[in-house]
């Protein structure tokens, strides 16, 4: 067992009791399926098509009550993964082609009641650069901003499934662009905060734009499990990337369907454009993970193409997790017994006395219940160290669904006291204390890639080819004196060579039949 204590001890289990106590247990087993193989980074990458179409990947969705507003609901979901942030000419941008909707479900009857969904434009000032900006940008109306989008945010409303209403919240609102670099957005945050808009309507907030990825995880998990066992930890992969981040922030009175009825199921998906001129659902994310570990292969498309309502086809995955059954191989850590009823709450119906809303159907969703306040001292670890306000009741940014995965599959909750996880415990950057809360971008000009080839104060110039200023000195003075030998051997050649030329064009150029003297 010391191989894999691989960080610090957590404080003790605080029991909890009555419905709490029952909450607490439920979880214990719940996220257990959700394993170690949280590192697919939630949705990044998880499914054969998909992962192909970056544009379109959703990668996470949040859903918690406002810290600084508690009478709103903030909801964020994230497309692009692994947007390296030097990534030009062409940066990210959000899919022209495609609905990128977020769904709430305020009923539990596992279909949208409400929709809030973004559709994109784009354009470019001039078309006779390959420039994404010509200039510095100093506003989102700056004339340097080359290539620039705009959103339409619409609010759709549905009853028993049929759509009731449509409403315009947001018409031709800006995007905040990719962060080039500092040389051509010296002052990024400014651009940012302009693209943080009051709504047409109904008092809420939105925002859509790049944001450093919230998620923070030691990807290693892919070999054999963090090496088979347990020690490769500790570098959260997702340092310096970004993603494409849409929000809004509502009142929470506008989301719920009464004063009685808290609890809200949120969930994230991607149509796009077919064609004929529909549109296809090509990617869908709830939970964290459940896609990525929980569904196999063979049915991950099939996921990201259905909608919750039937999400009783992959019950059969919740019951039977694959992910427990290879930590019992790989780590000897003896599986649950089957069939995993506790998931089935966690996944598909919400934890009594915590998230599960009153007849409820089976359908994967973030299940949220507003009627919990904000924490006044949030623990990365949620409910599992007894703050009820983060995960799995919601998903706050700071949550980490990973080291709660790890020590619930491992048995933290039914006396399987453990120390797992991956030695990331927080994000890179911090996240800010206001809507839309995610961190800014990583600029371009400080990416992941940045730092090899010619450091800062070392002299290193293009000018140059990268190297400093005194070895280009002295490369140029060695290269001057190799011209200047060459020179004179070129003039000596050709001084040859032209008498050879005289001699020959006087030779040839005799009568025939003479000889020379």
């Amino acid at each position: 067992m010391s191989r894999i204590r691989i960080h610090r001890r957590l404080s003790a289990w605080t029991a909890l009791t009555g419905g709490i106590a029952l909450v607490a247990t439920s979880l214990a087993t719940g996220t257990a399926a959700l394993g170690p193989t949280p590192a697919s980074a939630s949705s990044h990458r998880e499914a054969p098509l998909i992962s192909g179409q970056p544009e379109y990947d959703n990668t996470d969705v949040y859903a918690f009550t406002s810290p600084d507003k508690p009478d709103t609901t903030t909801l964020l979901a994230n497309w692009w993964p692994f947007a390296e942030p030097a990534g030009g000419p062409n940066f990210y941008k959000f899919a022209n082609d495609a609905r990128h909707d977020i769904h709430i479900d305020n009923t539990g009857d596992g279909q949208s009641d409400l929709i809030y969904r973004w559709t994109f434009n784009e354009s470019y000032r001039s078309g006779d650069t390959f420039l994404y900006n010509t200039n510095d940008v100093t506003s989102l109306d700056d004339p340097d901003l080359n290539y620039r989008q705009t959103y339409d945010l619409k609010l759709l409303k549905f009853k028993d499934g049929k759509q009731t209403s449509s409403e315009t919240l947001a018409n031709d609102a800006p995007v905040a662009p990719s962060n080039v670099g500092k040389a051509s957005m010296p002052k990024y945050d400014d651009l940012r905060a302009q693209a943080v808009r009051k709504l047409d309507k109904g008092g809420g907030t939105g925002f859509a734009g790049q944001a450093d990825d919230p998620f923070f995880l030691d990807l290693r998990v892919f070999d054999l499990l963090y090496g088979g066992d347990l020690s490769e930890v500790g570098n959260d992969t997702l340092k310096g990337y970004n993603v494409n981040t849409l929000g809004v922030q509502v009142p929470t009175k506008d989301l719920t369907a009464g004063p009685d009825k808290p609890i809200i199921g949120v969930w994230s998906t991607t149509a796009r454009k077919t064609a004929s001129g529909g549109f296809k659902q090509v990617s869908r994310l709830g939970m964290p993970l459940f896609n990525e570990v929980i569904v196999p292969v063979k049915d991950k498309d099939k996921y990201n193409a259905s909608t919750p309502w039937d999400d009783a086809q992959f019950e059969k995955y919740v019951k039977d997790p694959e992910v427990a059954r290879l930590l019992e191989k790989i780590y000897k850590l003896k599986a649950p017994k089957t069939p995993r009823d506790d998931l089935v709450q966690v996944f598909l119906t919400g934890v009594p006395g915590l998230n599960k809303p009153d007849g409820v159907k089976k359908s994967e969703e973030i299940r949220l219940n507003t009627s919990t306040k904000p924490s006044d001292s949030p623990k990365r670890l949620g409910v599992l160290d007894g703050d009820n306000a983060g995960y799995p009741n919601g998903r706050r940014l700071a949550d980490d669904t990973v080291d709660i995965s790890l020590q619930a599959v491992r048995g933290e909750l039914v006396g399987q006291k453990n120390d797992l996880g991956d030695a990331v415990d927080t994000n890179d950057k911090k996240f800010d204390d206001a809507f839309p809360y995610v961190a800014s971008p990583t600029a371009g000009s400080r990416g992941p890639t940045a730092g090899g080839g010619g450091s800062q104060g070392s002299g290193a110039s293009a000018m140059t080819g990268g190297r400093s200023a005194t070895v280009a000195q002295s490369t140029s003075d060695d290269s001057d004196r190799l011209l200047m030998a060459s020179a004179a051997s070129g003039a000596a050649a050709l001084l040859v060579l032209g008498g050879g030329y005289v001699l020959w064009r006087r030779h040839t150029s005799r009568p025939r039949g003479t000889e020379p003297r």
